[in-house]
C-alpha cells in the first residue's frame, strides 16, 4: 500500500491553480491511518519524547495517536483565543497578512523533549512559528513530522534551517 494513494487530491481548492491534499481519506482508511502513525512514530521510539505538540486541527488527530504510541503527553498548538488558561503566543507572516498561534504557558517545561506533528507542510510558516513558540518556553524540539510535504513551497527546508530535523512520509510536487 502506498500512502499517497490514500490521500485525495482536490483541484482548484481553496482557489484556482491549487491542488488541495486532503488527508481525511487517509484518516478514514484504518490500514492507511495505522501505517502513517506507525511511520511517524518509528524513528522516535525509545528517544524519551516527553510531549507531542500538534498543530490545529489535523495535527490534533495525528499528534494524539503519536503521543499514545510514544507514551508522551500532548500539547495543542491553537489559533489565538481558543485556549482557556494563561497562554503565550507568537505572530507570524502569511502570504496576505499575519496569524497568531498559542499554547498554554505551562504546556512544556524547560528541557522537555518535544516532537511537533501536523498533517502537511507547505510554506512552513505555522511550523516555524510553533518551533519558535515551544523553544521560547524552553522545550527542545527534537523534530517536526508531517504526512505530506509540498517541497516546491520550501516549508520543510525552512524548519530545517531552525536546526529541527523534518520527517515527511509523502511528497507531492507543485502547490
Amino acid at each position: 500500500m502506498k500512502l499517497a494513494d490514500s490521500i485525495r487530491a482536490i483541484p482548484d481548492y481553496p482557489k484556482p491553480g491549487i491542488v488541495f491534499r486532503d488527508i481525511t481519506t487517509l484518516l478514514g482508511d484504518a490500514r492507511a491511518f495505522r501505517r502513517a502513525v506507525d511511520e511517524l512514530v518509528q524513528p522516535f521510539a525509545g528517544l524519551k519524547i516527553a510531549k507531542i505538540a500538534g498543530i490545529e486541527a489535523r495535527g490534533f488527530i495525528l499528534g494524539g495517536a503519536v503521543a499514545h504510541q510514544l507514551s508522551a503527553g500532548f500539547v495543542p498548538v491553537r489559533k489565538k483565543g481558543k485556549l482557556p488558561h494563561e497562554t503565550v503566543s507568537v505572530t507570524y507572516e502569511l502570504e496576505y497578512g499575519t496569524d497568531e498561534i498559542e499554547v498554554h504557558k505551562d504546556a512544556v517545561s524547560p528541557g522537555e523533549r518535544v516532537l511537533l506533528v501536523d498533517d502537511l507542510i507547505a510554506t512552513g510558516g505555522t511550523a516555524e512559528a510553533a518551533v519558535n513558540l515551544l523553544s521560547r518556553l524552553g522545550a527542545e524540539v527534537v523534530a517536526a513530522c508531517f504526512i505530506v510535504d509540498l517541497p516546491d513551497l520550501g516549508g520543510a527546508d525552512r524548519v530545517r534551517r531552525l536546526g529541527v530535523p523534518v520527517r515527511t512520509l509523502v511528497a507531492f510536487g507543485g502547490h
